[in-house]
């Protein structure tokens, strides 16, 4: 019998919600990304729980517990169960009545087998019990998470049509718990290729939120060359070119993987689909040009600060097939650490208003292209030497 463990499993709190479950004669069943990154020995962030309770007798079971119970998706069985501070996530057994791609209308369930059914992959319909049981209702899929095999549940094209989301899914999912020497699912990829246009009904923000985390993974350049030879890139990127994602996550290192340094090597039109924040909108255009202008290392060092000079210097590098000398990188931080000499009350009162603005701009294009040798009286002896304003 495979059992799973850890620290989040034993929490006294998360204890409180499976005992106001089983002590009333419901089933309380770990599900899904809990028990799949236990089995793996990944860090568990979020605790489901399945149980054949309606959600109404969560809540009732809930309040009664002394715990705090909250709607967040009673319509489709999902009950918040607060406990300790801590959220878990209680949802009724269910089965899809109806799917159109994007929702789905679903009517709930006492068997396991209906609400394993009716998830998307194999390594996700995993249940554990209390006790830490493992239950693979479907069969199978205790056996594709041990072999690192991202397989859809029965029918492949069946799955994609009741969520297109689950193409992006797909990717991601390999991305971060596949086997890339395996290789991918055939039947998958034949079936993604077929409904690829079916993410043009989705939400900017799904696809967003899904795309990032396929770029937060270790390595997404295998995963983001299938979705360009399946057809789905286009549809998410338009325009966009992963040629440069294999060099760049190479030249990453131990580097945390930085999902928007990513997106910027991919180039593309980021606007046409995706839905950023104005923060990560700026920050994008910014890596994008910089990484296209002249600049050398010790200026965008001084322009941007080292961490994004690395950053734009890794892109720059990946694109351009190039390796990163740790000299280019000493240069970036030389660079981030100068301090422009000149203050604008050193030009004061010969320069005011916009003409003190130029001549400032003039002084520290000349300082910048003297590799930031030239000192406060240097500049200002030459100052008077410039073109006219």
């Amino acid at each position: 019998m495979t059992v799973i463990s850890g620290d989040w499993f034993t929490a006294p709190d998360t204890r409180a919600v499976c005992d106001m479950l089983t002590g009333a004669g419901h089933q309380a069943l770990f599900v899904g990304g809990c028990v799949r990154n236990a089995l793996l020995g990944v860090p568990v962030a979020d605790v489901d729980i399945a149980t054949d309770a309606r959600p109404e007798r969560v809540i009732e079971l809930a309040r009664a517990a002394g715990l705090d119970p909250v709607p967040t998706g009673i319509e489709h069985g999902t009950i918040t169960v607060v406990a300790g501070g801590i959220p878990h996530e209680v949802t009724t057994f269910r089965k899809d009545v109806e799917t159109d791609g994007r929702r789905a209308v679903v009517a709930f369930s006492s068997r396991v087998e209906d609400d394993a059914h009716r998830r998307d992959f194999t390594m996700n319909a995993l249940y554990a019990t209390p006790d830490g049981a493992v239950v693979d209702p479907l069969g199978g899929g205790l056996a594709d998470l041990r072999a690192r095999r991202v397989r859809f549940i029965d029918d492949a094209d069946q799955r994609i049509r009741e969520d297109y989301l689950r193409i992006l899914r797909y990717f991601r999912f390999h991305a971060h718990y596949g086997d890339a020497a395996r290789g991918m699912d055939r039947e998958a990829l034949s079936a993604i290729a077929e409904h690829a246009h079916g993410l043009d009904a989705l939400s900017s923000e799904r696809i967003t939120a899904e795309f990032l985390k396929l770029l937060a993974a270790p390595d997404p350049a295998p995963a983001l060359a299938a979705m360009r030879a399946c057809g789905v890139l286009t549809h998410i990127l338009p325009g966009g070119d992963d040629t440069a994602l294999a060099p760049l996550v190479h030249l990453e290192g131990d580097a945390p993987p930085d999902p928007l340094r990513r997106l910027a090597a991919l180039g593309g039109e980021a606007a046409a689909r995706l839905r950023l924040s104005k923060r990560q909108a700026r920050r994008l255009a910014n890596l994008r040009e910089a990484a296209g202008s002249p600049d050398g290392p010790a200026t965008l060092g001084y322009r941007h600060g080292e961490d994004t000079a690395r950053d734009i210097l890794l892109i720059r590098a990946a694109s351009l097939g190039q390796t990163l000398a740790d000299t280019t990188l000493q240069e970036a931080r030389a660079g981030a650490a100068a301090i422009f000499p000149v203050a604008p009350a050193d030009l004061m009162p010969a320069y005011r208003g916009k003409a003190l603005g130029d001549r400032l701009k003039a002084l520290e294009a000349l300082w910048i292209a003297s590799g930031f040798t030239l000192t406060r009286d240097d500049l200002l002896s030459r100052s008077d030497d410039l073109p006219p304003l």
